[in-house]
């Protein structure tokens, strides 16, 4: 955590010295073209991967075709050990990396504590999953104009524009992995929920009444 901490000072005095030998307005326009960069590379994340997250399968592995078994019983259990493989396990660990990606995006782009940013994040992607189930188009929307709408809100705060305060936060860094802890059952939580209603409205044949008024 220390070793971060001289990192984030360290990065503040080479900025300072490096933009000490400019002009003023030399550095301003540097200062500007940052901040530019920053915006881009976040909405280039944004708008790669808010699909990816607003699909309710997202990988799309269909791990079941592995499965060779002829026995019934056998069958039955290698589909829901594959299922529990593909949807439990390996699903909520992608979601969690884009929700770690997302936030630590968040960190340098805002002012807000990390506690507070781990709470937004964790509320979008957990209603971006929860929409996914009932219509991908809206957990698309969702996906891509909440953060977004973020950014927008962030650009708007005179103190986006310090550079200084964004090298500042990257303090904040070990406090996200001391807290992402608590997200991340929190994801894997509420995956295993969607997915057993999901397995329940299946089995009622729930979804596909839905899926033939949409189409109607």
């Amino acid at each position: 955590m220390e070793g971060v901490l001289k990192i984030g000072t360290q990065l503040i005095e080479i900025y300072k010295d490096l933009f000490a030998t400019f002009s003023p307005s030399v550095a301003t326009f540097l200062n500007f073209m940052i901040l530019v960069l920053m915006v881009v590379i976040y909405s280039i994340f944004i708008w790669k991967f808010y699909r990816f997250v607003a699909k309710k399968n997202i990988l799309g592995l269909d791990l079941n075709k592995y499965n060779k078994s002829n026995h019934p019983l056998l069958t039955k259990f290698f589909a829901g050990l594959l299922y529990l493989l593909e949807y439990i396990i390996i699903l909520p660990f992608f979601i969690f990396i884009w929700f770690s990606v997302f936030t630590l995006f968040l960190v340098f782009l805002t002012e807000l504590e990390i506690q507070t940013l781990l709470i937004i994040s964790a509320t979008i992607i957990a209603a971006i999953r929860m929409t996914s189930y009932y219509k991908e188009n809206l957990s698309k929307d969702l996906a891509k104009l909440l953060p977004l709408t973020l950014l927008a809100v962030s650009i708007i705060n005179p103190g986006f524009f310090d550079v200084e305060r964004i090298l500042s936060n990257f303090s904040q860094i070990p406090q996200f992995f001391s807290n992402i802890t608590y997200y991340l059952i929190f994801i894997f939580l509420i995956e295993i929920i969607l997915r057993l209603f999901d397995f329940i409205f299946s089995l009622f044949g729930i979804e596909e009444k839905n899926m033939e008024e949409e189409t109607q």
